[in-house]
């Protein structure tokens, strides 16, 4: 289901009819209640004019329009939430995250069509974003940026390497889940430095993973999860394309894992998605 085509929808149809209404029949109604088409005993018996009552489709309209017409400025061209339904991005994002995403950081971009109108910013690498992969164009995946466009990246031995230059990571210890994301706990928990840009990454250990080199091409990237062993990304279905781009996730303002009934996790609300 396309949230972002139903608002635009309703929009158009809310505005549409009070646009309608407004330029062709309100004056009408109005002229009906006219005081001054109103005898003096009427007037009295009365105390005062009656109100032009509106139709109902047109009183839902006045009232949903503006509200609608918020929400999808506020979602196409500012914030957009979403959860996090996979391990892919285990330690930085858990199942039950729900994130905020920053819609304007790389450009604004016109609802449903995608296309930028604007151009704000750009990505970069580190970057944890939002966007459609090109084997499910539909569906928002979420992963980390690490190959710009033009780059040669390579993952071999549990290792990244951007240009020939290997990622360095350093162990930390194991990691230890709960709930919906217990099924990562015993990974291996590593600090890489993504070229200036710390993050943790798992390493599950008793496999190797998808190992090759790819040369990013321009007006592309290469997104890679980090929960290394456990995602779904460019490793498996190529690159992804600037137009495919939705955001660059900002901040986690909710946990709820229905795993475990009642839980939220109110020390991961607030915390900054780095």
């Amino acid at each position: 289901m396309d949230f972002a085509l139903i608002l635009v929808v309703l929009t158009g149809v809310t505005g549409f009819v009070w646009a309608v209404d407004s330029l062709f029949f309100r004056a009408k109604r109005l002229a009906l209640v006219n005081p001054a088409q109103m005898g003096e005993a009427a007037l009295a018996q009365a105390g005062a004019a009656p109100a032009a009552r509106d139709p109902v489709i047109v009183e839902y309209s006045k009232s949903f329009f503006p509200v609608i017409l918020a929400v999808l400025m506020i979602r196409s061209f500012l914030f957009e939430p979403f959860t996090i339904p996979s391990s892919s991005m285990v330690p930085t994002l858990l199942i039950g995250d729900f994130i905020l995403v920053n819609k304007y950081a790389y450009g604004l971009r016109l609802p449903v069509a995608n296309t930028k109108i604007v151009s704000i910013g750009a990505p970069e690498r580190g970057d944890v974003v939002v966007f459609r992969p090109p084997h499910q164009p539909n569906t928002n995946f979420v992963k980390r940026l690490v190959g710009m466009p033009g780059d040669e990246v390579a993952y071999f031995d549990n290792t990244l390497y951007i240009n020939g230059v290997a990622i360095q990571n350093t162990p930390v210890g194991r990691y230890f889940g709960e709930g919906s994301n217990d099924e990562s706990t015993g990974q291996e928990l590593r600090t890489e430095d993504l070229l200036g840009v710390e993050h943790q990454i798992l390493i599950a250990g008793n496999r190797l993973g998808i190992q090759n080199s790819w040369k990013v091409p321009d007006g592309h990237y290469f997104m890679v999860g980090d929960n290394r062993d456990n995602s779904d990304d460019s490793r498996r279905w190529g690159f992804v394309s600037e137009k495919s781009l939705v955001g660059r996730a900002e901040f986690i303002w909710m946990h709820w894992d229905w795993k475990i009934r009642g839980f939220v996790s109110w020390s991961r609300i607030g915390t900054s998605v780095e």
